[in-house]
Order: structure tokens, then sequence, then C-alpha cells
């Protein structure tokens, strides 16, 4: 394998219902920084059907240049006809580094396309630098989160990595910018095609997305019962905010997993984060860190989740939160 033949950063487009998720311009982002430190163009891969009028997005948002796969059979995510477009497209164009967000859809995506082109994958990165020899460093969490492992593709390309939403930061919307749209041909094998789309079916209760949320109230295991947590429901609700949780929470049925902060959750970076009743464990650290403004409320004046906080309150949870909500209703009704 001549590794000179392989250039560019490219970005898989994550879309559902032609609308490109937010994951994927937050790679773009990141893809625009080493894509620069190469010297290389930053290409976003955009699949889907009746999408092509969306490719200047893509542009505005950091890429040079937009390949978009028109087609009836990508209209919803399924694995073989992406999986077979993506490989395609990587075939004929030989990109350097391949970068797909870690959702659902690119969990199931990622390791089927570096399987196809023989080459590694690197799950869930937090990091991704460029070094001095034109290597990229991959560094994600690894022996359950306890250290970070950084990891390096040498001998084969693409270099693959996922990333998580919320990790990185997209860039500011550029009106401005130009670059080259083109439209690739797929010549689909129909004849592995052996999963059908029947129907989809939304949630019955439409919430903020935690990733998307400016202000989150989270609790942990500090807070204890589903009856205290319906405490800390009253408190998002005077604030405008949305819920969430650390993992024993989930883990003890009280909310549910895409409520989950943490490193077996979503990472979050609200303007303000409500750490309450959290430890501060390093998986948990790992999902919400990089927010804004932290408060955390612990009983325990050694947890190291008052290392990270802006503002720290040592005291039981279940007794000021009830206080709290008290001020607040003052407060609204001095309005």
């Amino acid at each position: 394998m001549n590794l000179n033949e392989y250039k560019g950063v490219y970005v898989f487009i994550e879309q559902k219902s032609k609308e490109i998720q937010n994951v994927s311009l937050e790679l773009l982002g990141r893809g625009r920084g080493l894509a620069d430190d190469l010297g290389e163009e930053l290409v976003a891969v955009f699949l889907g059907d009746g999408i092509s009028d969306q490719s200047q997005t893509l542009i505005s948002h950091g890429a040079d240049r937009v390949i978009f796969v028109d087609h009836p059979c990508l209209v919803n995510y399924l694995t073989e006809p992406y999986a077979q477009a993506l490989s395609a497209i990587s075939k004929v164009e030989n990109p350097n580094i391949i970068l797909i967000g870690a959702t659902s859809t690119g969990r199931d995506l990622a390791p089927r396309v570096s399987a196809r082109l023989t080459t590694g994958l690197t799950a869930d990165c937090t990091s991704l630098e460029i070094s001095e020899d034109r290597q990229m460093w991959m560094t994600r969490p690894a022996f359950g989160g306890n250290l970070m492992a950084t990891i390096v593709c040498p001998d084969h390309r693409p270099q693959m990595s996922s990333v998580r939403p919320g990790v990185m930061t997209k860039l500011e919307k550029d009106t401005t910018r130009t670059g080259s749209i083109e439209e690739f041909k797929v010549d689909f094998n129909e004849s592995k095609f052996k999963v059908r789309f029947i129907e989809e079916v939304a949630e019955g209760k439409e919430q903020v997305k935690i990733e998307d949320a400016t202000i989150l109230v989270s609790g942990g295991r500090g807070v204890g019962t589903l009856a205290n947590f319906e405490n800390l429901e009253v408190f998002a609700d005077k604030l405008g905010a949305t819920v969430s949780a650390s993992r024993a929470m989930v883990d003890a049925g009280v909310m549910g997993h895409d409520r989950q902060v943490g490193q077996t959750g979503k990472t979050v970076r609200p303007n303000m984060y409500f750490a309450l009743g959290i430890s501060g464990a390093i998986q948990h650290l790992a999902g919400m860190e990089e927010s804004e403004y932290i408060i955390a409320i612990n009983k325990d004046k050694e947890a190291p989740i008052f290392n990270t906080a802006d503002l720290g309150i040592v005291a039981d949870v279940n007794k000021v939160i009830p206080l709290l909500n008290v001020e607040l209703e003052k407060l609204a009704a001095k309005k």
C-alpha cells in the first residue's frame, strides 16, 4: 500500500428525514483543523434521497468539497446500501482520513465500512490530532475510562475514527465560503439488501435532547429515589432546564438511557450543568467536563466532582433542592 496515494479528510454526513445531524457539523469543524494541518482538502460525503439542495450548508460549515449520492434506497438508513455507497466512494477517492459520528447509525456503519476497506477503526474518540510525522493520533478512553489511549494506524488507509456527539465544536456558518459539489453514482448490488424499512415510530413524548440543552440538571446516586428525582424535575422546570442523570440512576431504572451523561452515555457541553448527588467518577466527567459552568451539590466534601466544579455546595442534595424550589417560587411571584 502506497500511503502517499491517500489524500483528504472525509466526513460522513448523517441526515435523518433530510435534516443534517449536529454531530456531522461538529466533525466538519474538527475535520477542518485536521485538513489544514495536513494541507489537504476537507470533503463531506452526503448520502440520502432528495438531499442535494443542502450541500451548500456543508460548504458553509467548513467543507471544501461535497460528494453526494442521491438515491431512493438511501431515503432511510439501512446498513447495506449505506455501506455500499460509502465504501464505493472511498475506493475511488482514496481518503487519508474518514470521520463518522458515533451515533446509533455511525456505530453500525463505521465498522462495516472499515472491514470492507481492510483498515482499522478507533471508536468513541475524544481527541484527534495530527502528529509531526503526519499520522492521526486518535485518543479514546480505555480500561473502563481509567486511562486515555492514543491509537495510530500507520500501515493502512484510510485512518478511520468515530466521535460521539458533543465532543467536537462546529464552526460558525460562513455563507461566503465556496466549494465544489459533485454527484457520485453508485452501482448498488440490491441482491445483498436483506433488510427492509417497514415503519418509523416516533417517541410519544417530545423532549429536548440532552446534548442540545443549554441548562442541564443531572442527578446521581446521591439523589436516591424516584420521589427525590421528582424534586429535580420541578427544579429543572423552574429554570427552563432539561433533566439528565448519571449511569447509576439509569441502571436503577429512574431515567432512560437517552438521558444518561458520561462515557457510556452522551457527551454534553451546556452553558450550565448542575451535578446533583454525583460523585464525579472519571466516566461521568468524560461526558460533561466541557460544560461552560458547573455547579455541584454533594454531601461528601471529598467527592471528585468538586475538583471540576466552578461552584460547589457540601450538603445533602435532597435537602437543598426543595429549599431552592421554594426560593425560585418566591422570585417568580415577584415578577
